[in-house]
């Protein structure tokens, strides 16, 4: 039997990846722990979603985040404590420094709404409509120090069909988040997510 990964969950926002990876783990036997959950908003909806789920939450405000370095630590020391081996960014919109990155080397997992290298950002739904491309789709990378550039972890294409708004387009580049994220959690708790010299990820089938 698969032992399970321990997760601490960063967001910022309603916390719909956070309730997609919950889900997994009841309806599909996902095996991973969510041992923490942080959001850098009070008013974020993924707080109610950890809490009706039992996940313990930390809840900072924009005030801790004066001093980057120490709210970093904090976090650091947070999910440390709370036997995190992976944090999963999920809507976090704060850059994290090297203090968790180090705390958490290649263990740092970020979710972004386009094919990078392209349309890295935060508009990067928008910003791939106002380009015009018919394909567009979703990657989870290991967060580095460069922005949108860590190693890929995998990935998934989107179609811009004809008819599409960017509303349209945004739903169902959301719905392939909530499949990605469960996809790579799980092959990391069952030991199939491997990194070369050259730090290409690869996961085995």
């Amino acid at each position: 039997m698969t032992d399970k990964l321990k997760i601490g969950v960063l967001l910022s926002g309603s916390g719909t990846n956070l309730q997609a990876i919950i889900d997994a783990v009841a309806q599909e036997g996902l095996p991973v722990e969510i041992v923490h959950v942080l959001s850098s908003r009070p008013d974020a909806y993924g707080i109610e979603r950890a809490r009706t789920a039992g996940i313990p939450v930390t809840v900072f405000d924009r005030t801790v985040y004066e001093d980057r370095e120490a709210a970093d630590a904090r976090i650091a020391a947070i999910m440390a404590e709370a036997g995190a081996e992976y944090l999963v960014m999920a809507g976090y919109m704060r850059k994290l420094t090297p203090v968790v990155l180090d705390a958490f080397p290649d263990r740092v997992l970020n979710l972004h709404p386009a094919l990078l290298p392209s349309f890295k950002g935060a508009h990067a739904i928008q910003d791939a409509w106002d380009a015009g491309v018919k394909v567009t789709g979703v990657t989870v990378h290991l967060a580095n120090e460069d922005y949108d550039k860590g190693p890929i972890v995998a990935q998934r294409a989107v179609s811009v069909l004809p008819g599409d708004d960017v509303d349209a387009l945004e739903a169902r580049i959301h719905e392939v988040e909530h499949e990605i994220y469960p996809t790579v959690l799980r092959a990391i708790a069952e030991g199939r997510m491997t990194m070369d010299g050259q730090r290409i990820v690869r996961i085995s089938e």
